[in-house]
């Protein structure tokens, strides 16, 4: 299949699944780097405080708040 005829296949919401490997797929600029911030004391303990609060880890409340803010 060429290039076109999968693009227009997806497009239209087509089955595309017969034609990609998905044990190859990646997905790009998803590969996880390691940042290190320093917060004060206060900061840490309203950050744990809220994450307890919704049931979810520090790092992912860190996270979801600044992916809400990047949008």
């Amino acid at each position: 299949m060429k290039a076109a005829e999968f693009d227009r296949l997806f497009d239209e919401g087509g089955d595309i699944s017969e034609h990609v490997d998905w044990g190859k797929a990646v997905r790009p600029n998803r590969e996880p780097r390691r940042v290190n911030v320093d917060f004060p004391a206060w900061m840490v303990d309203g950050l744990d405080a809220r994450a307890a609060h919704l049931g979810i880890t520090r790092q992912a409340l860190i996270k979801m708040w600044i992916a809400e803010k990047l949008e």
